[in-house]
Protein backbone atom coordinates (compact mmCIF):
# COMPACT_ATOMS: atom_id res chain seq x y z
CA UNK A 1 0.00 0.00 0.00
CA UNK A 2 1.07 3.38 -0.92
CA UNK A 3 1.86 5.33 2.54
CA UNK A 4 -0.33 8.74 2.22
CA UNK A 5 1.49 11.77 1.69
CA UNK A 6 3.24 13.73 4.26
CA UNK A 7 1.52 16.52 5.04
CA UNK A 8 3.20 20.32 3.34
CA UNK A 9 5.14 22.00 6.55
CA UNK A 10 3.76 26.05 7.12
CA UNK A 11 5.81 28.25 4.62
CA UNK A 12 9.21 28.72 6.05
CA UNK A 13 9.09 31.28 9.24
CA UNK A 14 9.54 35.43 8.34
CA UNK A 15 12.52 36.77 8.66
CA UNK A 16 11.09 40.29 8.61
CA UNK A 17 9.06 42.69 11.34
CA UNK A 18 5.91 42.25 8.55
CA UNK A 19 6.03 39.02 9.34
CA UNK A 20 6.45 38.31 12.57
CA UNK A 21 3.28 40.99 13.16
CA UNK A 22 1.27 38.35 11.22
CA UNK A 23 2.25 35.17 13.54
CA UNK A 24 1.11 36.84 16.19
CA UNK A 25 -2.06 37.92 14.69
CA UNK A 26 -2.37 33.94 13.67
CA UNK A 27 -1.69 32.94 17.17
CA UNK A 28 -4.77 34.96 18.31
CA UNK A 29 -7.06 32.33 17.16
CA UNK A 30 -6.02 30.18 19.45
CA UNK A 31 -8.36 31.70 22.40
CA UNK A 32 -11.14 29.77 24.49
CA UNK A 33 -13.43 32.44 23.55
CA UNK A 34 -13.95 34.49 20.53
CA UNK A 35 -14.68 37.70 22.31
CA UNK A 36 -11.17 38.04 23.57
CA UNK A 37 -8.10 36.28 23.89
CA UNK A 38 -7.52 33.68 26.58
CA UNK A 39 -5.32 30.73 26.33
CA UNK A 40 -4.24 28.65 29.98
CA UNK A 41 -1.72 26.21 30.64
CA UNK A 42 -2.76 22.38 29.74
CA UNK A 43 -6.15 23.26 27.76
CA UNK A 44 -7.71 22.58 24.06
CA UNK A 45 -5.70 25.86 23.11
CA UNK A 46 -2.35 25.46 24.58
CA UNK A 47 -2.46 22.41 22.78
CA UNK A 48 -3.39 24.11 19.42
CA UNK A 49 -0.56 26.52 19.86
CA UNK A 50 2.09 23.81 20.54
CA UNK A 51 1.12 22.39 17.22
CA UNK A 52 1.21 25.77 15.43
CA UNK A 53 4.22 26.67 16.90
CA UNK A 54 5.98 22.89 16.21
CA UNK A 55 5.02 23.71 12.81
CA UNK A 56 6.96 26.96 11.83
CA UNK A 57 9.80 25.51 14.02
CA UNK A 58 10.12 22.25 11.66
CA UNK A 59 9.41 25.12 8.59
CA UNK A 60 12.74 26.43 10.07
CA UNK A 61 14.79 23.40 10.36
CA UNK A 62 14.57 22.40 13.66
CA UNK A 63 13.37 19.12 15.18
CA UNK A 64 10.77 19.53 17.64
CA UNK A 65 9.27 18.15 20.72
CA UNK A 66 7.02 18.66 23.73
CA UNK A 67 8.42 18.00 26.89
CA UNK A 68 6.50 16.40 30.18
CA UNK A 69 5.81 19.60 31.07
CA UNK A 70 3.82 20.36 27.55
CA UNK A 71 6.59 23.01 26.80
CA UNK A 72 7.30 23.16 23.15
CA UNK A 73 10.79 22.97 21.83
CA UNK A 74 12.92 22.83 18.51
CA UNK A 75 16.83 22.26 18.40
CA UNK A 76 19.18 22.65 15.25
CA UNK A 77 22.81 20.71 16.12
CA UNK A 78 25.56 23.01 15.94
CA UNK A 79 28.75 21.99 14.13
CA UNK A 80 29.03 19.05 15.47
CA UNK A 81 25.77 16.82 17.02
CA UNK A 82 25.00 16.53 20.82
CA UNK A 83 26.94 20.37 21.52
CA UNK A 84 25.19 22.47 24.63
CA UNK A 85 22.56 24.68 23.82
CA UNK A 86 21.94 28.16 23.30
CA UNK A 87 18.32 28.64 24.44
CA UNK A 88 15.98 31.24 22.74
CA UNK A 89 12.46 31.57 23.92
CA UNK A 90 9.57 32.91 25.66
CA UNK A 91 5.97 31.70 26.84
CA UNK A 92 2.80 31.27 24.94
CA UNK A 93 -0.06 30.88 27.32
CA UNK A 94 -2.02 34.42 28.26
CA UNK A 95 -3.70 36.40 31.12
CA UNK A 96 -7.30 36.28 30.36
CA UNK A 97 -8.28 39.22 27.95
CA UNK A 98 -4.70 39.14 27.31
CA UNK A 99 -2.73 41.32 24.29
CA UNK A 100 -1.23 39.72 21.28
CA UNK A 101 2.27 40.02 22.42
CA UNK A 102 3.45 39.33 25.93
CA UNK A 103 5.10 36.12 25.54
CA UNK A 104 4.13 35.17 22.00
CA UNK A 105 6.16 37.68 20.42
CA UNK A 106 9.36 36.28 22.34
CA UNK A 107 8.59 33.24 20.39
CA UNK A 108 8.15 33.88 17.30
CA UNK A 109 11.09 36.47 17.34
CA UNK A 110 13.02 33.37 17.99
CA UNK A 111 11.87 31.31 15.53
CA UNK A 112 12.42 33.73 12.84
CA UNK A 113 16.32 33.93 14.13
CA UNK A 114 16.91 30.29 13.88
CA UNK A 115 15.55 31.19 10.13
CA UNK A 116 17.54 33.36 10.19
CA UNK A 117 20.65 31.63 11.27
CA UNK A 118 19.85 28.54 9.20
CA UNK A 119 23.10 28.14 7.51
CA UNK A 120 25.33 29.41 10.10
CA UNK A 121 28.00 27.43 11.77
CA UNK A 122 27.64 27.93 14.98
CA UNK A 123 29.72 26.28 17.93
CA UNK A 124 26.56 25.28 19.72
CA UNK A 125 23.51 24.01 19.08
CA UNK A 126 20.18 26.33 18.73
CA UNK A 127 16.82 25.47 21.25
CA UNK A 128 14.11 27.72 20.62
CA UNK A 129 11.45 27.06 23.61
CA UNK A 130 7.74 27.85 23.69
CA UNK A 131 7.20 27.60 27.54
CA UNK A 132 3.65 26.61 28.36
CA UNK A 133 2.68 28.78 31.36
CA UNK A 134 4.83 31.88 32.71
CA UNK A 135 1.32 33.44 33.63
CA UNK A 136 0.20 31.06 35.85
CA UNK A 137 -3.57 32.22 35.35
CA UNK A 138 -5.22 28.62 35.50
CA UNK A 139 -3.42 27.43 38.83
CA UNK A 140 -2.44 30.55 40.68
CA UNK A 141 1.43 29.57 40.18
CA UNK A 142 3.33 31.39 37.44
CA UNK A 143 6.48 29.88 35.85
CA UNK A 144 5.19 26.20 36.08
CA UNK A 145 6.71 25.51 32.44
CA UNK A 146 9.83 27.41 32.78
CA UNK A 147 10.52 25.66 36.46
CA UNK A 148 9.97 22.30 35.22
CA UNK A 149 12.42 22.99 32.57
CA UNK A 150 14.85 24.47 35.38
CA UNK A 151 13.85 21.68 37.59
CA UNK A 152 12.89 22.99 40.47
CA UNK A 153 9.22 21.73 40.10
CA UNK A 154 7.95 21.10 43.53
CA UNK A 155 5.33 18.23 43.98
CA UNK A 156 2.96 19.37 46.12
CA UNK A 157 1.80 21.89 42.86
CA UNK A 158 0.23 18.44 41.09
CA UNK A 159 -2.40 19.37 43.78
CA UNK A 160 -3.13 23.04 43.05
CA UNK A 161 -6.89 23.66 42.18
CA UNK A 162 -8.19 25.46 38.90
CA UNK A 163 -11.37 27.92 39.25
CA UNK A 164 -13.72 24.90 38.08
CA UNK A 165 -11.89 22.64 40.89
CA UNK A 166 -10.03 20.27 38.68
CA UNK A 167 -6.19 19.51 40.33
CA UNK A 168 -3.08 20.40 38.37
CA UNK A 169 -2.57 16.54 37.88
CA UNK A 170 -6.21 16.12 36.47
CA UNK A 171 -5.39 18.55 34.02
CA UNK A 172 -1.93 16.71 33.21
CA UNK A 173 -3.92 13.75 32.46
CA UNK A 174 -6.55 15.39 30.41
CA UNK A 175 -3.40 16.51 28.42
CA UNK A 176 -2.14 13.28 27.69
CA UNK A 177 0.82 13.56 29.88
CA UNK A 178 1.66 12.06 33.81
CA UNK A 179 2.31 14.74 36.48
CA UNK A 180 4.66 12.05 37.88
CA UNK A 181 7.38 12.22 35.03
CA UNK A 182 7.33 16.05 34.90
CA UNK A 183 10.79 15.81 36.05
CA UNK A 184 11.31 14.48 32.57
CA UNK A 185 11.79 18.05 31.52
CA UNK A 186 14.43 19.23 33.69
CA UNK A 187 17.33 20.47 31.92
CA UNK A 188 21.15 19.95 32.74
CA UNK A 189 23.44 23.06 33.02
CA UNK A 190 26.15 21.09 31.19
CA UNK A 191 23.77 21.00 28.49
CA UNK A 192 22.99 24.37 28.01
CA UNK A 193 24.89 27.63 27.28
CA UNK A 194 22.79 30.13 28.39
CA UNK A 195 19.03 31.46 27.59
CA UNK A 196 18.17 34.77 25.61
CA UNK A 197 14.61 36.05 26.12
CA UNK A 198 12.53 38.82 23.79
CA UNK A 199 9.98 40.71 25.18
CA UNK A 200 7.84 43.60 25.50
CA UNK A 201 8.66 45.71 28.27
CA UNK A 202 5.56 45.78 29.66
CA UNK A 203 5.92 49.86 31.04
CA UNK A 204 6.65 53.22 29.42
CA UNK A 205 10.17 53.91 29.64
CA UNK A 206 11.71 53.16 26.72
CA UNK A 207 8.73 55.08 25.26
CA UNK A 208 9.75 58.12 27.39
CA UNK A 209 13.09 57.27 26.29
CA UNK A 210 12.49 57.34 22.47
CA UNK A 211 14.31 54.40 22.19
CA UNK A 212 12.90 50.66 20.79
CA UNK A 213 15.46 48.47 22.49
CA UNK A 214 16.86 47.59 25.76
CA UNK A 215 18.48 45.04 27.61
CA UNK A 216 17.47 43.78 30.94
CA UNK A 217 19.74 43.73 34.28
CA UNK A 218 17.74 41.82 37.04
CA UNK A 219 14.49 40.75 37.22
CA UNK A 220 12.63 41.73 40.49
CA UNK A 221 12.18 40.10 43.51
CA UNK A 222 9.01 39.55 44.33
CA UNK A 223 6.93 38.58 47.48
CA UNK A 224 2.98 37.98 47.93
CA UNK A 225 0.85 37.97 50.86
CA UNK A 226 -3.04 37.71 52.02
CA UNK A 227 -3.89 40.30 54.74
CA UNK A 228 -6.73 39.69 57.07
CA UNK A 229 -8.26 42.67 58.99
CA UNK A 230 -10.25 41.34 62.05
CA UNK A 231 -12.66 43.60 63.65
CA UNK A 232 -16.78 43.45 64.51
CA UNK A 233 -19.43 43.19 62.54
CA UNK A 234 -22.42 45.14 64.40
CA UNK A 235 -25.37 47.26 63.72
CA UNK A 236 -24.66 49.99 61.45
CA UNK A 237 -27.32 52.35 62.91
CA UNK A 238 -26.77 51.17 66.59
CA UNK A 239 -23.25 51.52 66.87
CA UNK A 240 -21.57 54.18 67.76
CA UNK A 241 -18.37 55.36 66.60
CA UNK A 242 -16.10 55.11 69.88
CA UNK A 243 -17.58 51.37 69.83
CA UNK A 244 -17.02 50.68 66.45
CA UNK A 245 -14.02 48.10 64.71
CA UNK A 246 -14.63 48.88 61.49
CA UNK A 247 -12.79 46.04 59.51
CA UNK A 248 -13.31 48.23 56.16
CA UNK A 249 -12.02 51.48 57.49
CA UNK A 250 -8.90 49.69 58.81
CA UNK A 251 -8.36 48.04 55.48
CA UNK A 252 -8.87 51.20 53.21
CA UNK A 253 -6.15 52.86 55.99
CA UNK A 254 -3.67 50.18 55.15
CA UNK A 255 -4.14 50.38 51.44
CA UNK A 256 -3.28 54.03 51.31
CA UNK A 257 -0.10 53.28 53.94
CA UNK A 258 1.39 50.67 51.56
CA UNK A 259 1.04 52.83 48.41
CA UNK A 260 2.98 55.62 50.07
CA UNK A 261 5.49 54.09 52.02
CA UNK A 262 6.33 52.00 48.58
CA UNK A 263 6.53 55.21 46.45
CA UNK A 264 8.77 57.05 49.09
CA UNK A 265 10.70 53.80 49.53
CA UNK A 266 11.80 53.61 45.62
CA UNK A 267 9.65 49.84 45.47
CA UNK A 268 6.33 48.64 43.69
CA UNK A 269 3.35 47.57 46.04
CA UNK A 270 0.08 46.75 45.13
CA UNK A 271 -2.88 46.05 46.79
CA UNK A 272 -4.88 44.26 43.95
CA UNK A 273 -8.24 42.87 45.87
CA UNK A 274 -9.65 42.97 48.56
CA UNK A 275 -13.16 41.51 49.65
CA UNK A 276 -15.07 42.44 52.91
CA UNK A 277 -17.44 40.71 55.18
CA UNK A 278 -19.86 40.10 56.09
CA UNK A 279 -20.99 42.65 53.29
CA UNK A 280 -24.50 44.11 53.93
CA UNK A 281 -25.15 47.38 53.29
CA UNK A 282 -26.17 48.23 57.30
CA UNK A 283 -23.51 46.12 58.91
CA UNK A 284 -20.23 47.40 60.32
CA UNK A 285 -17.68 45.46 58.57
CA UNK A 286 -16.03 42.46 60.90
CA UNK A 287 -13.30 41.32 58.62
CA UNK A 288 -11.67 41.82 55.34
CA UNK A 289 -9.54 40.32 53.47
CA UNK A 290 -6.45 42.04 50.61
CA UNK A 291 -3.67 40.89 48.48
CA UNK A 292 -0.59 42.65 48.51
CA UNK A 293 1.62 42.41 45.81
CA UNK A 294 5.44 43.72 46.63
CA UNK A 295 8.47 44.05 44.21
CA UNK A 296 11.78 45.64 44.07
CA UNK A 297 14.98 45.83 42.39
CA UNK A 298 16.74 43.66 45.00
CA UNK A 299 15.96 41.24 47.40
CA UNK A 300 17.11 42.98 49.80
CA UNK A 301 15.50 46.13 48.97
CA UNK A 302 12.38 44.52 49.12
CA UNK A 303 12.50 42.63 52.37
CA UNK A 304 13.55 45.81 53.77
CA UNK A 305 10.47 47.31 52.52
CA UNK A 306 8.09 44.51 54.03
CA UNK A 307 9.66 44.92 57.32
CA UNK A 308 8.26 48.47 56.99
CA UNK A 309 5.03 47.81 55.77
CA UNK A 310 4.48 45.03 58.08
CA UNK A 311 4.93 47.31 61.03
CA UNK A 312 3.58 50.28 59.17
CA UNK A 313 0.27 47.87 58.89
CA UNK A 314 0.40 46.53 62.47
CA UNK A 315 0.39 49.77 64.11
CA UNK A 316 -2.62 50.68 61.88
CA UNK A 317 -4.79 47.55 63.37
CA UNK A 318 -3.47 48.49 66.53
CA UNK A 319 -4.23 51.80 67.04
CA UNK A 320 -8.18 50.65 65.27
CA UNK A 321 -8.12 47.89 67.43
CA UNK A 322 -8.36 45.31 64.72
CA UNK A 323 -6.54 42.30 64.42
CA UNK A 324 -4.24 41.58 61.53
CA UNK A 325 -3.26 37.83 60.17
CA UNK A 326 -0.45 37.76 57.45
CA UNK A 327 0.09 34.83 55.16
CA UNK A 328 2.72 34.78 52.47
CA UNK A 329 1.64 33.03 49.65
CA UNK A 330 4.73 33.85 47.17
CA UNK A 331 8.50 34.23 47.28
CA UNK A 332 10.52 34.90 44.10
CA UNK A 333 14.15 35.95 44.36
CA UNK A 334 15.38 38.48 42.16
CA UNK A 335 17.13 37.10 38.73
CA UNK A 336 20.31 38.75 37.67
CA UNK A 337 21.16 38.82 33.91
CA UNK A 338 24.34 37.50 33.30
CA UNK A 339 27.03 40.19 32.52
CA UNK A 340 28.41 38.35 29.51
CA UNK A 341 24.81 37.81 27.78
CA UNK A 342 24.15 41.35 28.73
CA UNK A 343 27.09 42.50 26.74
CA UNK A 344 25.55 39.99 24.02
CA UNK A 345 22.29 41.65 24.16
CA UNK A 346 24.37 45.49 24.29
CA UNK A 347 26.09 44.39 21.33
CA UNK A 348 23.08 43.50 19.44
CA UNK A 349 21.25 46.60 20.23
CA UNK A 350 24.62 48.76 19.03
CA UNK A 351 23.88 46.63 15.44
CA UNK A 352 20.80 48.33 14.78
CA UNK A 353 19.86 52.07 14.09
CA UNK A 354 18.26 52.56 17.66
CA UNK A 355 19.49 56.68 18.42
CA UNK A 356 22.33 55.74 16.94
CA UNK A 357 25.60 55.96 18.53
CA UNK A 358 24.08 56.36 21.89
CA UNK A 359 24.30 53.99 24.71
CA UNK A 360 21.87 51.24 24.93
CA UNK A 361 19.73 51.56 27.63
CA UNK A 362 19.27 49.05 30.80
CA UNK A 363 16.42 48.58 32.53
CA UNK A 364 15.10 46.62 35.93
CA UNK A 365 12.20 44.26 34.81
CA UNK A 366 9.35 44.81 37.93
CA UNK A 367 7.45 41.69 35.79
CA UNK A 368 8.53 38.61 36.12
CA UNK A 369 9.58 36.20 33.37
CA UNK A 370 10.84 32.65 31.97
CA UNK A 371 14.44 33.98 32.48
CA UNK A 372 13.98 34.54 36.23
CA UNK A 373 12.94 30.56 36.38
CA UNK A 374 15.22 29.48 34.05
CA UNK A 375 17.87 31.33 35.52
CA UNK A 376 18.66 28.34 38.52
CA UNK A 377 19.38 26.61 35.58
CA UNK A 378 21.83 28.54 33.45
CA UNK A 379 22.61 31.95 32.48
CA UNK A 380 20.59 34.56 30.83
CA UNK A 381 19.82 37.71 29.43
CA UNK A 382 16.90 39.47 28.38
CA UNK A 383 15.94 41.93 25.47
CA UNK A 384 12.96 44.35 26.12
CA UNK A 385 11.19 45.74 23.13
CA UNK A 386 9.35 48.98 23.38
CA UNK A 387 5.55 48.90 23.94
CA UNK A 388 2.70 51.15 23.66
CA UNK A 389 2.17 53.36 26.33
CA UNK A 390 3.82 50.33 28.57
CA UNK A 391 0.46 48.44 28.26
CA UNK A 392 0.36 45.27 28.70
CA UNK A 393 -1.78 41.79 29.98
CA UNK A 394 -4.76 44.26 28.16
CA UNK A 395 -6.31 43.94 24.40
CA UNK A 396 -4.87 47.29 23.78
CA UNK A 397 -0.98 45.77 24.28
CA UNK A 398 0.88 46.80 20.70
CA UNK A 399 4.03 47.79 18.99
CA UNK A 400 5.63 49.18 16.47
CA UNK A 401 6.51 47.09 12.98
CA UNK A 402 9.97 49.40 13.27
CA UNK A 403 10.83 48.23 16.90
CA UNK A 404 10.35 44.34 15.54
CA UNK A 405 12.62 44.82 13.21
CA UNK A 406 15.12 46.31 15.10
CA UNK A 407 14.59 43.45 17.48
CA UNK A 408 14.72 40.95 14.94
CA UNK A 409 17.86 42.42 14.26
CA UNK A 410 18.87 42.96 17.75
CA UNK A 411 18.63 39.55 18.74
CA UNK A 412 19.88 37.17 15.73
CA UNK A 413 23.33 39.79 16.32
CA UNK A 414 22.95 38.94 19.75
CA UNK A 415 23.26 34.90 19.05
CA UNK A 416 26.34 35.76 16.60
CA UNK A 417 27.63 37.37 19.59
CA UNK A 418 27.44 34.53 21.75
CA UNK A 419 29.26 32.59 19.15
CA UNK A 420 31.87 34.38 18.76
CA UNK A 421 32.42 34.55 22.55
CA UNK A 422 31.81 30.99 22.20
CA UNK A 423 34.40 29.88 19.44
Amino acid sequence: MTPPPTPPLPPAPPTDAAGVLARCAELDHLSATPDHLERLYLTEEHAAANRLTAGWMQAAGLTTWQDAAGNQWGRREGRSPGLPALVLGSHLDTVPDAGSYDGMLGVVLAISVAQRLRDADLPFALEVVGFSDEEGARFGKALLGSSAAAGTWDPAWADLPDAAGDTLARAFTDFGLDVARVTDAARRPEDLVGYLEAHIEQGPRLEAADRSLGFVTTIAGARRFALTVHGEARHAGGTPYPRRRDALAGASEVVLAVERLARAGGCLATVGRIEVHPGAVNVIPGRADLTLDLRAETDADRDAMWDTVHAELAAICDRRGLGLEVVETHRAAAAHCAPWLQQAVIAGIGATDDRGAEEPMGLWSPAGHDAMAVAAVTDVGMLFIRCADGISHSPEEDVREVDVARALDAFESAVRHVAAVQA
